[in-house]
């Protein structure tokens, strides 16, 4: 009965189009604002935070840049990885030649950076769509992997191939290296994505995120209604990848410290991204988090249940993860292709009506 609009009404058109117009939707969001960065941090160790929390956070930034230019622009991208890769890559070569400069900086101009690359490797999808373009972005993963490698440059010319992220402090709390604290890290990638949501979420509701959708339905009729594709593409791409670009910054910095780009940013990551926002839902900011929830949970949920409770082999729970996982992509694309979003929409319509529900 308390999740009604009756009463709920606006005196001017700005309160009306507000992100959230119903008043408990605001209430929710403020309350699990207030949660996250007053109580949790007070409650977290390290094995909440790097098993849980830092992966949860972090995929949710990748999440929301490849929904934005798969579930709002229609652009198909598997890529992700290789994106994420620069965005670790040019962080770390920031962090190592500019030590003075904030770190906070160090992972926007990360950002940037890969914001550039992917509208470079966004220019196919000028003539291609569909299966042509995943293929594209596809080559693009792979030759990003390759170039990383093989470029000594990119590694500080390192014996091992590897980079690792110098200690930074932020406001005197160390939020990478081997001494942080718990919840410094956490709060760093938590103001971050914090940010990086209400940003997708304000340009998916204006003028940006209406030209994307219009280029997604049917890039010709939009074209003759006069958007600009070549705009509308490129820049989907280019606020994708800088998403895309800090997540993967601070998955090598704040997250691993250390990272090979075979192994960190490999055709894996950006399949693992898709398939969260695929479970979560395309074309929804909250199935970004719903889905990089999901797809985080439940290999920690699994393990600790079949490992620790059943006794289970590590790499039998494993597969048994993959057939899951496999499980629930066919179902949702069959059943609910906008996955948990969708279901969630359902639900608070149902409760909008209770006890009377259709």
């Amino acid at each position: 009965m308390f999740y009604r609009e009756a009463g709920d009404f606006k005196t001017n058109y700005a309160d009306d189009n507000q992100t959230f117009p119903i008043k408990f939707d605001r209430y929710r969001y403020y309350f699990v604002l207030f949660v996250a960065f007053a109580v949790i941090p007070f409650l977290i160790n390290d094995y909440w935070v790097n098993a849980i929390f830092l992966p949860f956070l972090i995929y949710s930034i990748a999440a929301i840049g490849l929904n934005i230019l798969v579930g709002y622009c229609g652009q198909v991208s598997l890529g992700t990885g290789g994106f994420m890769a620069v965005g670790a890559y040019a962080c770390y070569k920031l962090m190592t030649s500019f030590p003075e400069i904030n770190i906070f900086i160090h992972v926007l101009l990360a950002g940037g950076v890969t914001a550039g690359v992917g509208v470079l490797f966004g220019l196919p999808s000028l003539r291609i769509k569909g299966f042509y373009l995943a293929v594209a972005t596809l080559a693009a993963q792979f030759f990003l992997v390759w170039l990383f490698n093989r470029v000594p440059w990119f590694y500080n010319y390192s014996a091992s191939g590897q980079i690792s992220a110098p200690e930074r402090t932020l406001f005197g709390l160390e939020v990478t290296g081997p001494n942080t604290t718990a919840w410094a890290p956490y709060l760093f990638c938590l103001v971050i994505l914090t940010i990086c949501a209400v940003i997708a979420r304000n340009l998916t509701r204006g003028m940006q995120g209406r030209k994307w959708m219009a280029i997604r339905d049917m890039d010709i009729a939009a074209e003759i209604i006069g958007v600009n594709p070549l705009k509308a593409k490129l820049s989907a791409f280019a606020v994708s990848s800088f998403f895309i670009g800090v997540a993967g910054a601070l998955f090598f910095s704040v997250y691993l410290g250390a990272v090979e780009v075979g192994e960190a940013f490999g055709i894996n990551q950006s399949f693992l991204v898709l398939f969260m926002i695929i479970i979560g839902g395309l074309g929804s900011i909250f199935g970004s988090f719903a889905g990089a929830a999901f797809l985080v949970l439940m290999p920690v949920l699994l393990k600790n249940v079949l490992v620790g409770g059943l006794g289970w082999p590590t790499d039998t729970a494993a597969h048994f993860e993959f057939l899951i996982v496999g499980a629930l992509i066919v179902t949702f694309l069959i059943a609910e292709p906008h996955g948990l979003a969708q279901l969630w929409r359902v639900a608070k319509e149902k409760l909008r009506l209770w006890p009377f529900p259709h």
